[in-house]
């Protein structure tokens, strides 16, 4: 294992590594950012990863997802990471949640949270929830509609620059209505949105326990750097706060 981490350690050195073996990680959402960064805490050598997605690989996926290729369309997003991150790590504990996020879903353990969910009440509840539990969480602010990774930016929700974006403002309204109006890091832009064609579809979806969720899904455009680079800032700030 030394081996595979070798350049961590001598950058963090052996203690750091000994602790990001011994924590926990959730990863809420596998798409564009969430993917980047459970690949990230995965070669960081996180020893447990839960990963929480519903969701199987679209063709529309193809131009930034990490794992979205034309051979692996219409695959399971959470059997595609497995595969892939024990072909980095085969040690690594996984646990795999091929499902909606669910309001019963078991914090135990979890040391932090990678909150890369972009349908807003699954996203707000999972937010109030880590708050509620002092579970540490780091939240992507949306990374669609946008081309240059270099206006993002790390921050609390209390301080982030443009809380006029419908997304953030959205987010921040719902937070707010149930007093929470910081103690949340965000990743956010200062990057102005912008789509060609704004275009939404009705999205249905059957959870485990047979609940029907349906929703107004708006479909953002989406480019090949912002996502990830987004996933890599998330999961460079869980490692940093876990080997502090």
């Amino acid at each position: 294992m030394n081996k595979i981490f070798s350049r961590n350690i001598l950058y963090w050195g052996e203690e750091a590594q000994n602790k990001l073996l011994n924590s926990h990680v959730a990863v809420f959402g596998l798409g564009g950012v969430g993917g980047y960064c459970a690949e990230a805490l995965a070669r960081s050598g996180v020893g447990t990863l839960t990963l929480i997605d519903f969701d199987t690989v679209s063709e529309s996926n193809v131009n930034r997802q990490i794992i979205a290729l034309k051979s692996a369309v219409e695959e399971s997003k959470t059997s595609l990471f497995e595969k892939r991150l024990k072909d980095i790590n085969s040690d690594i504990e996984l646990y795999l949640i091929n499902d909606f996020y669910s309001e019963d879903f078991n914090f135990e353990g979890i040391d932090f949270v990678s909150d890369a969910i972009d349908t807003m009440r699954s996203k707000i509840n999972l937010l109030v929830k880590c708050h509620e539990n002092k579970i540490p969480v780091i939240s992507s602010m949306g990374a669609g509609n946008r081309i240059d990774p270099e206006k993002l930016y790390i921050s609390d929700i209390s301080e982030i620059h443009d809380k006029k974006a419908p997304f953030v403002s959205n987010i921040l309204y719902q937070l707010k209505k149930r007093e929470i109006e910081s103690g949340i890091t965000v990743v956010a832009s200062d990057e102005k949105p912008f789509v060609q064609e704004k275009l939404s579809e009705i999205e249905q979806i059957t959870t485990k326990s047979g609940e029907e969720i349906e929703f107004n899904k708006i479909i953002p455009s989406s480019t090949p750097f912002v996502a990830p680079a987004a996933g890599l800032l998330m999961a460079s700030y869980i490692v940093r706060n876990i080997i502090k």
